[in-house]
This record gives C-alpha cells, sequence and structure tokens, in this order.
C-alpha cells in the first residue's frame, strides 16, 4: 500500500495536477483576498488600550511596592501549558536573549504568552520537521538512490529549518511593520511639527498623530499610543523615548527619539529638530524609491523574454503562418 502511495505521489502527471490547482489556488485567493480585508485597527488598537492598562497597573505596583519596601510583582495572563513547558526545560536561558526580545517587540509581539510561544515553538518545531523529513524519505522511500548518510543528513537539515523557522517568521512580520512605519513616519514628523508649533505638547501631538495615521499605519498609531501612556505613566520620560525607539527597532525613529530626549533635558526648541528629521525622512523615502524604479527594468528583462516575447511572436507571426499553411 506504502508503495501505491508513494508511486501515485511521485506520479508526474498526479503532480503538475497539484501544481496547477495550488497555482488556480493563489490565484484566486490573491485576487479575492483584497475584496474581504477588513481594516483590523480597532482590533490594534483595543489591544494598546489592554497593554496600556498593564503599564499603569505595572507602576501602580511599583509605586505601591517601593512605598512598603517590598518587591513588585504583576501576574500576567499566560497560557498556562505553553509556561509550563517554558519552565520545566529552562528555555529562556537557552534561547532567550536582548536581541530575540527587541526583535519580538518590533514584530508586535510585546507580551510574556508571545515569548512563551515563541519559545515553545522554538523547541518543537525542530521535532515535528524532523518526523515529517523522516516519513517523506524513508517511510514515502522518496531519494531512494543516495545513500544513507546523505538521507539522514537531508532529515538533519529539514529540523534545522524547523529550529529557524520561527526567527524567519518574526524577521518578515518585523520587516513588514518596519517598512509601513517607515513609509508613514516622514508624515508623522509633519503632523507632530504642526502640533507643536501651535503649542500643543508631545503628548498630545503623538496622540493625535495615532488619530490621524491609523488608517495610513496601525502598527505607527500602536507605536504612538503605547508612547503616550508611557510618558503618562513612567516615571522618567526618557525611558518612554527609548522604549519607542527600542520597540521599531528603525534608525530613523531612535534619531527622532534622541533628538526629543535632548531637546527634553537641555530645553532646545523641538520644532526645528523635527523639521530637519522630517525632511530627511523625506529623503530617505524618496531614495529608496528611487532604487526600486532603477531596479526594476532588469528584473523585468527575464519575464519578458519567457511571457510577453512569445505571446507577441505567435500574434505578429499567427495570421502569416495560417495563410502560409493554406496556400502549400
Amino acid at each position: 500500500m506504502s508503495s501505491d502511495l508513494a508511486a501515485s505521489l511521485t506520479d508526474p502527471s498526479m503532480l503538475i495536477a497539484v501544481l496547477v490547482a495550488v497555482a488556480v489556488f493563489a490565484s484566486l485567493y490573491t485576487i479575492a483576498v483584497p475584496f474581504f480585508e477588513r481594516g483590523d485597527l480597532n482590533k490594534r488598537m483595543k489591544a494598546v488600550s489592554t497593554e496600556r492598562e498593564l503599564i499603569r497597573a505595572r507602576e501602580r505596583a511599583r509605586m505601591n511596592a517601593e512605598a512598603s519596601g517590598n518587591k513588585a510583582s504583576l501576574r500576567t495572563q499566560n497560557n498556562r501549558s505553553v509556561r509550563q513547558i517554558v519552565e520545566r526545560f529552562n528555555l529562556r536561558e537557552a534561547l532567550v536573549d536582548e536581541n530575540t526580545m527587541n526583535k519580538l517587540k518590533a514584530a508586535g509581539f510585546r507580551s510574556e504568552n508571545a515569548l512563551n510561544m515563541f519559545l515553545v515553538a522554538r523547541f518543537t518545531l525542530p521535532f515535528v520537521f524532523f518526523v515529517l523529513a523522516v516519513f517523506w524519505v524513508f517511510g514515502l522511500d522518496h531519494l531512494a538512490d543516495k545513500p544513507t548518510p546523505i538521507r539522514l543528513l537531508i532529515t538533519i537539515g529539514v529540523a534545522y529549518i524547523g529550529f529557524y523557522a520561527p526567527n524567519i517568521f518574526i524577521s518578515n512580520r518585523m520587516s513588514k511593520r518596519q517598512h509601513s512605519i517607515k513609509r508613514a513616519w516622514p508624515d508623522a514628523l509633519d503632523l507632530m511639527l504642526i502640533c507643536v508649533e501651535s503649542g500643543i505638547s508631545i503628548e498630545a501631538g503623538m496622540r493625535r498623530v495615532s488619530e490621524e495615521l491609523g488608517e495610513a499605519s496601525p502598527p505607527l498609531a500602536e507605536e504612538m499610543v503605547l508612547t503616550t501612556a508611557e510618558l503618562s505613566f513612567l516615571p522618567d520620560r526618557r525611558v518612554a523615548l527609548e522604549n519607542l525607539g527600542t520597540r521599531t527597532q528603525i534608525p530613523l525613529v531612535q534619531s527622532v527619539t534622541q533628538a526629543l530626549i535632548q531637546a527634553d533635558r537641555y530645553g532646545t526648541p523641538v520644532s526645528q529638530a523635527l523639521r530637519v528629521l522630517a525632511q530627511e525622512g523625506r529623503d530617505e523615502r524618496m531614495n529608496e524609491a528611487e532604487k526600486k524604479a532603477a531596479a526594476l527594468p532588469p528584473k523585468l528583462t527575464v519575464p519578458m523574454i519567457l511571457f510577453f516575447l512569445p505571446v507577441l511572436v505567435a500574434t505578429i507571426l499567427g495570421p502569416a503562418g495560417i495563410q502560409v499553411s493554406d496556400k502549400f
């Protein structure tokens, strides 16, 4: 039975049919998803409001602990089974460092439960990928012409991919968020500049920016609301502004936060720094657009040769070929 299953799975016609079905489904999915896509701004703002309440509770617990002389502690709602796995195998010391925490925050995963899920995924996925690779290589008898050490090496390589799969997912999620923030950041600085020059404070300006740019860039709106909450509850404004740069992991945002910290410390005007930084952000955004436009012709060369030129040749020479075939 296993040999029949392997033969059916390795049949070229079967593989072609599966690939065509996957291509058709992917095309339909790509066309249909934008029509059913809904904005998740309300969901994001609800999550941010929950985080704001956590910040308020944490600071209140810290102040109460300092008043009573005890160490502050605040329980968070986590998945108990996931937390038990993390604590039993001591995954925090083995897999977590400062860079991991910064990447999770930049990807939008700021809760303790998200960290536990990430650690459990990195711990379990190598075994899952290894079992699937063993079943594919030895159970279905693929790569039978290869020696056994090579087949074992392939299964180990698949397990290695499973170990780094969560990191790849987090990196992609972080890149998408950073791209959205970079695209809307110069406009956010312009709005903050208008608010500051009109006499509004930084906190109120960030809140207004989050309201105005919520549809254009939900990740930026999240970060602005969180920064506003931290500026309201944290005892040191510098820590709140540095947290904004740490959560985004974007040099432009970090330079703006450093400028705001220096302006708050030395009393220098904020409007001039915001104007210069907004112009730098627009220039960098234009440079990236020009780089993409310059790289477009080489990228289009191969698709044009493979797809457009055969169609043009068939369209131009097709009628002449039909006439020649009719005469001869």
